[in-house]
């Protein structure tokens, strides 16, 4: 390696992208556009500057770029935020990310592309910006639009899909078909390694953070952080897998712990540094000469990505219940391609499949669509007010019901839904790590211990090991999923006609554990030996084992729970306990929260909510004790003091207030619309006398009279029968206010 000549290079890119930069920083443009047009200036495509001496060293720091940068966009998802926006966000970025690929896939062979370069450009177009539509948001000030949690949870199930996409994408190259099978087996194997990777991950990672806090500052975490995300790169690739794969899963997983925030700030100026020359090294591959060649099709495709994406993009949307102007605000936001794009094309050419002039129309078509993003997202509005007076009264009725009857869930299908949820997720867990146990088994122990001891004895013993390490997960995997209540719930409400499917479930899982155990103990023996101890060993664990092992796994299942919560256990303090009921719950102030601008003094939180602030964090600063005149301010972060219900009840008034407490699913407090019923206690009472603060611990955000006319409430309005009232609260709370 020619020493003098990397450092040159990377001299060269660096300063030649910042200077870049500052020009796009100054025309409000986003800076990866510079990086792309720095890029350009010192690659081979562009006489007139100098050039690069290497381009397989800048390639070779592209690469960690990759890595680095899938790290980064693992740290923003969570696998807790996916379960909080619930199948909202996945139905929607599927439909997009399915309809984008066979849209891509026609168009790719309308403009004479093969299968396999068609099947890249539909996965390239089908996965819009993280980075630049967060940046769009900020620029523009929207961040906190009613719309913009939504899209930003379907860029989440995005960066997931992208993902999987990569290792699909990347078997069907390296076969030059679609096979089923084979198909399946990668789909099958990706989930396997990704439940043991996560599983391991949340047991133990947050753990070490939690014991080892003190001792870290910002250059030991980040040295541990990079070591980690390497490590599984590392072990990705051994798997079998892209090391973009195993950085990605490490960055959903330290998403999750107490550090997260901490890490991604000591990772930050790594992932600008490295995420610069990746990009600068896609500006190397625009060639001019291709683009005028290809204009055509540049144009068609960035049509195809406008269009496209606006049009799925809603549709979506609509499908999982938003109003009209959410769905449409949310398609005009996802219309570019970014990073994703440029690292699907990388994996194409690094496997020889992707005709090298796809390259740069892809990065052409990226640069258009991402100049148009924070025009289309401007335009939304103004879209849809002139597209309102056109639409037949018929549809719009009929999209605003289906909305109330998606968005309206019935006790007993929440239920369900909890109970469902619990089942499926106990199942992949313990049976893969059953499966797990059985693969080390039959692949490293058992031919040792035939060579140790001799085949028949190896055998018995290899078997007795496997099944004591076995034993835990099943009779994890029968224990029962629901819980007394909801039983009760369901046998209430629709008697044993609604409990059946329980006991249905229930056999599965015991069939389930003993086909596991039955198929076992038949590779290692023989069937008829496998099915008469599969009978004995589930008898012997049942009746000699259960209290035991079940006190036992529910300890490891709270601290799996514990530690995939770790972030929003800290955030509501339940894990900071003091006195009694009471710990400290450290709250982020929101923009719209109330209280923003007002001396501590004057915000009577002691005296309405409760509690008492002990501190206040405010950037780099730390005021503890503050006193009664200091202000708050967005941003700050409070350490607050008080009890669960005092600190549930002002978590969604302090972070938000009442535009983005429906994000989270699983926050008892959220936005909804209560009707008013004839024989309701509201009925002729005004908003300041029925006490709804006080009372019932709800805000009074709108009231609704008719189709279209919404009250502001002052205090003076009164209610009367069908208004519907657009409350923050507690829906069980609620009820009785309905009549």
């Amino acid at each position: 390696m020619n020493v003098e000549g990397l450092i040159a290079d990377l001299a060269l890119i660096l300063v030649l992208g910042a200077i870049s930069t500052i020009v796009f920083k100054k025309l409000k443009q986003p800076i990866v556009l510079g990086y792309i047009v720095a890029g350009f200036l010192v690659g081979p495509h562009f006489d007139y500057f100098p050039t690069i001496h290497n381009e397989e060293n800048i390639d070779f720091w592209a690469q960690i770029g990759i890595i680095v940068l899938l790290f980064s966009l693992g740290l923003e998802f969570s696998f807790k935020k996916l379960m909080n926006v619930g199948g909202s966000a996945i139905v929607t970025a599927l439909i997009i990310v399915a309809g984008m690929m066979g849209l891509g896939f026609v168009v790719g062979h309308v403009l004479n592309f093969s299968n396999i370069n068609s099947l890249f450009l539909g996965g390239m177009l089908s996965m819009s910006s993280t980075t630049i539509i967060i940046k769009a948001f900020n620029d523009l000030n929207m961040s906190h639009r009613k719309f913009v949690p939504r899209v930003l949870a379907v860029l989440i199930c995005e960066d997931l899909f992208a993902v999987v996409m990569m290792v699909l994408l990347s078997s069907i190259a390296i076969n030059n078909s679609v096979q089923g099978g084979e198909l399946l087996m990668s789909i099958l194997k990706l989930v396997f390694f990704l439940v043991i990777w996560f599983s391991v991950g949340v047991y133990l990672i947050p753990t070490f953070f939690k014991y080892s806090r003190r001792l870290i500052n910002d250059e030991i975490l980040l040295v541990v952080a990079m070591g980690m995300c390497f490590l599984m790169a590392v072990f990705s690739a051994y798997s079998g897998f892209s090391m973009a794969l195993g950085a990605f899963v490490m960055g959903s997983i330290l998403a999750g712990t107490c550090e997260a925030e901490h890490i991604e700030h000591v990772v930050k100026p790594v992932k600008d540094l490295f995420g610069a020359v990746f990009f600068i090294s896609v500006g190397m591959m625009v060639d001019t000469g291709i683009i005028v060649e290809y204009a055509s099709t540049i144009v068609t495709l960035s049509l195809v990505v406008i269009v496209g994406m606006i049009v799925f993009g809603t549709f979506g949307m609509l499908a999982t219940g938003q109003s009209l102007k959410i769905a449409i605000e949310s398609g005009f936001s996802l219309t570019q391609i970014g990073e994703f794009a440029f690292i699907i094309a990388s994996l194409g050419l690094s496997l020889n499949v992707l005709e090298p002039s796809l390259y740069p129309i892809v990065v052409a078509v990226s640069v258009i669509t991402t100049f148009f993003t924070p025009y289309f997202i401007k335009w939304a509005e103004p879209f849809y007010n002139r597209l309102m007076p056109h639409l037949p009264t018929r549809l719009l009725y009929l999209l605003e019901r289906y909305s109330k009857q998606e968005s309206s869930v019935s006790e007993e299908k929440k239920i369900w839904k909890a109970v469902i949820g619990r089942y499926a997720w106990r199942i992949l867990l313990y049976s893969t790590m059953i499966i797990a146990i059985v693969v080390v088994s039959t692949s490293y122990l058992l031919p040792f211990m035939d060579k140790l001891v001799g085949e028949d004895w190896g055998d018995v013993i290899t078997a007795g090991i496997t099944l004591t390490a076995m034993s835990p997960f099943l009779l994890a995997l029968s224990m029962p999923t629901t819980k007394q209540s909801e039983w009760q719930a369901l046998q209430s409400k629709s008697g044993s006609r609604s409990t059946m499917p329980l006991v249905v479930l229930s056999i599965m899982r015991l069939l389930m554990v003993f086909a596991l155990v039955t198929y076992y103990l038949s590779d290692v023996f023989t069937l008829t030996a496998g099915v008469s101890m599969g009978f004995g060993f589930i008898f012997l664990i049942i009746i000699f084992l259960s209290k035991k092992v079940r006190r036992r796994m529910r300890d490891m299942e709270l601290r799996f729970i514990r530690n995939l919560n770790e972030r929003e256990l800290r955030r509501s303090g339940h894990d900071s306990n003091l006195v009694s009921d009471l710990h400290v719950a450290y709250i982020k102030v929101g923009y719209s929260c109330p209280f923003v601008g007002e001396r501590l003094r004057n915000s009577n939180l002691r005296k309405n909510y409760g509690v008492n602030v002990v501190n206040i964090q405010r950037g780099a600063q730390t005021f503890p004790i503050p006193n009664g005149d200091m202000r708050i301010f967005p941003g700050d972060m409070l350490g607050i003091i008080g009890n669960d219900e005092q600190i549930q009840r002002l978590l969604p008034i302090m972070e938000d207030s009442a535009e983005n407490s429906e994000v989270h699913d699983d926050v008892e407090v959220k936005f909804m619309p209560i009707e008013i019923g004839e024989h309701s206690p509201l009925v002729g009472k005004t908003s300041a006398s029925i006490r709804l603060r006080d009372d019932y611990q709800a805000l009074l955000v709108a009231i609704q009279r008719g189709e279209n006319r919404y009250i502001k409430p002052d205090g003076s309005e009164v209610f009367e029968p069908h208004d519907i009232l657009w409350v923050v609260g507690n829906e069980a709370k609620l009820a009785p206010l309905k009549g």
